[in-house]
């Protein structure tokens, strides 16, 4: 079963576990991406809970998406 995120103000905003649901790396590499800002930065809504903004981290998955390269079948001449 999936957690329901939570909506504030009209955001929907998702916790750590439906975090790892949507995008299955391990938290130091996500932390580092976010340092360097190569991954939407997550917010503090209470001192012990963080959440992460859902149509940032959609936005980021198509990016991620889009550049990824296709790459051709084995054997293929990559038509």
């Amino acid at each position: 079963m999936i957690d329901e995120p939570v909506r504030p103000l009209g955001r929907v905003v998702i916790n750590r576990k439906q975090l790892k649901q949507k995008v299955p790396m391990c938290e130091r590499t996500i932390l580092e991406m976010e340092k360097r800002g190569d991954f939407p930065r997550r917010f503090s809504v209470t001192p012990r809970l963080v959440v992460w903004d859902l149509a940032e981290i959609d936005a980021w998955i198509a990016r991620q998406y889009q550049a990824a390269v296709q790459q051709p079948a084995p054997g293929s001449k990559g038509r």
